[in-house]
């Protein structure tokens, strides 16, 4: 590509950018304004895929300059429409939601979106299964070594606080120094400079002509954390946790720190049996008799399960085992209370994990 082919192109996508970004811009017309956005980012990228905004040089306005992203194990991911979903297409979906309103822990295209739902449903929608947490996401994908080798459509994350496995937040880069971001309760998901330079940056598309095209999307990610049990009831923890996708060694140790493996416990709140579900907990995972080890295993597996897939972090998922999931989601976090830290604290240890 020709330099002055490069020099319009740029005009291209920054007049589109500006236009959606303008002031005043009603957020509902994030869609229309997506197609000429999108249209300039696919014409703005160079034949050999390499974005002409940053290639080899500072990225525009945000002046962020190149770095090494931070290493993170790589998560193979695969998209159902493989390498026909370019960044232009990302790009374009992400802008359908902007004026959307943030929502802690949503997942709503309607309702609204954090800022890891937004990466998450923007790249089902385009055929790519995502974890849903934006310490998972932040491991999807394949490094990309620095800003100057960001493409539009790549995820670019920031650890700013000792949280969630060094990341706390992310957003999808569409170049020229730009980024669209679901920010913090009481904004709105927008398209902003990228304000930082990021500590993580990730390619989830695959390069061209990888052969993904019809596989079945799939993002591998830890249920729980932990291999085979060992110790009592070692095979029935083995057989379920590979039923159901839970560590059988996070089953082991939830009935070791509930009942110290006692299948006829009962706790003062009358929590009952190896895994110590409550009656009305126990009703509604189908469990007819919480005394039957078999029983109590399966559904504190099926419950365990649901609540990683939920909250996303194993630590999480034993705080709303222990506490319910209402208490995490209102303290957006394992819950202020001294049984539940513990409760998280010993079982993570026992684990070999720090919670």
């Amino acid at each position: 590509m020709t330099v002055t082919g490069v020099t319009g192109r740029i005009a291209e996508l920054q007049a589109a950018l500006a236009k959606l970004a303008a002031p005043g811009a009603a957020p509902t017309s994030g869609t229309d304004f997506a197609q000429s956005l999108s249209s300039a980012v696919a014409a703005a990228t160079a034949t050999d895929g390499t974005d002409p905004l940053t290639a080899g040089a500072t990225v525009g306005a945000a002046g962020v300059t190149p770095s090494t992203s931070v290493a993170v194990p790589g998560v193979p991911v695969t998209g159902s429409k493989g390498s026909g979903v370019t960044g232009a297409d990302v790009v374009t979906e992400a802008s359908k939601y902007i004026g959307l309103p943030y929502v802690w822990g949503g997942t709503s295209p309607t309702k609204g979106m954090d800022c890891s739902g937004l990466v998450q449903v923007v790249y089902k929608n385009l055929g790519f299964d995502l974890p849903r947490v934006s310490y998972q996401q932040a491991a999807a994908g394949r490094p990309v070594a620095s800003m100057a080798q960001a493409k539009p459509g790549d995820l670019i994350a920031w650890d700013n606080s000792s949280r969630n496995n060094g990341v706390d937040h992310i957003a999808i880069y569409i170049g020229g120094g730009k980024m669209i971001e679901a920010p913090r309760t009481g904004l709105d998901i927008r398209l902003v400079d990228v304000p930082s330079k990021p500590d993580v940056i990730r390619r989830i598309l695959p390069e061209a002509g990888a052969a993904s095209a019809g596989r079945a999307s799939t993002v591998s990610a830890t249920t729980g954390a932990g291999g085979a049990a060992q110790g009592p009831y070692a095979d029935l923890f083995n057989r379920v946790g590979t039923k159901y996708g839970v560590s059988p060694a996070l089953l082991s140790a939830v009935a070791k720190a509930e009942s110290n493996y006692d299948p006829r416990a009962v706790s003062p709140a009358g929590a009952q049996g190896l895994m110590q579900l409550m009656p009305g907990t126990a009703r509604g995972l189908g469990v007819a008799n919480s005394f039957d080890p078999a029983q109590a295993v399966d559904g504190a597996a099926r419950m365990l399960r649901d609540l990683i897939h939920r909250f996303g972090r194993t630590d999480l998922a034993l705080a709303g085992y222990n506490a319910g999931p209402g208490a995490v989601m209102k303290y957006h976090g394992i819950p202020p209370y001294q049984e539940t830290q513990n409760y998280v604290r010993k079982i993570m240890t026992s684990l070999g994990r720090a919670a």
